[in-house]
């Protein structure tokens, strides 16, 4: 069992099958079955009653899916990449810009806020539970993976620094402000205005954050 785990970590570490293979020029995504043409649709369902429904607009095509997420950082933040990596400077310079959208003051969003899928409705009753909020499990891998880039010689050592430092500072000062004004840890925060929202309390991942407070990864 030790070596099918790591053939399949060695398969997942190599650079050059993850650029082949999900490297859009900007990003990594998934490759896949996916149509942007997609929406909730109002249709009558008898007796004066209606409720949405997902419509395809365009029919599905194997494609990158360039959903811009979370998913989009896990050969960063699972530390897979090289420290020398081209990809890895490009990704680190544009996870603050407006076209990527993640960033925040609170920490980084699950989508992007310039993504058509950000904060969507997956149906009618399907709040978007991951298309928008700052999930703390997904940005502790974020903060570990940059402090570890920041701790390795390589070209992005410098940049990495300055990101670890603003993004730690961000999910520590928002959860405890959030835990001073309403006394509980929450399960996610909203990427617009930082305050705690679905389960609470949560002291499950979002826990992670002391694990932030002491910089130990």
């Amino acid at each position: 069992e030790v070596d099918q785990y790591r053939e399949t970590y060695e398969l997942l570490a190599n650079n050059t099958r993850l650029k082949e293979l999900h490297w859009t020029g900007k990003f990594f995504a998934d490759y896949g079955l996916h149509s942007d043409v997609v929406g909730l649709t109002e249709k009558r369902t008898g007796q004066g009653h209606s409720e949405k429904r997902r419509v395809v607009g365009k029919l599905p095509l194997y494609q990158h899916v360039k959903v811009q997420g979370y998913v989009n950082l896990f050969p960063v933040s699972r530390t897979l990449l090289a420290p020398s990596s081209a990809e890895l400077g490009t990704i680190l310079k544009n996870l603050k810009t407006q076209s990527n959208g993640m960033w925040s003051q609170y920490g980084l969003c699950s989508v992007a806020k310039s993504d058509s899928y950000y904060l969507k409705h997956n149906t009618q009753h399907d709040a978007p539970y991951w298309r928008g909020p700052v999930w703390i499990n997904i940005n502790f891998l974020a903060v570990r993976a940059l402090d570890h880039y920041a701790k390795v010689p390589g070209p992005h050592q410098e940049l990495s620094g300055a990101l670890y430092k603003e993004l730690r500072e961000n999910i520590v000062n928002n959860m405890y402000l959030e835990y001073k004004r309403t006394g509980y840890i929450w399960e996610q925060y909203n990427c617009q205005t930082g305050r705690g929202q679905s389960v609470h309390p949560f002291t499950g991942w979002s826990s992670l954050v002391v694990l932030m407070m002491g910089e130990q990864y």
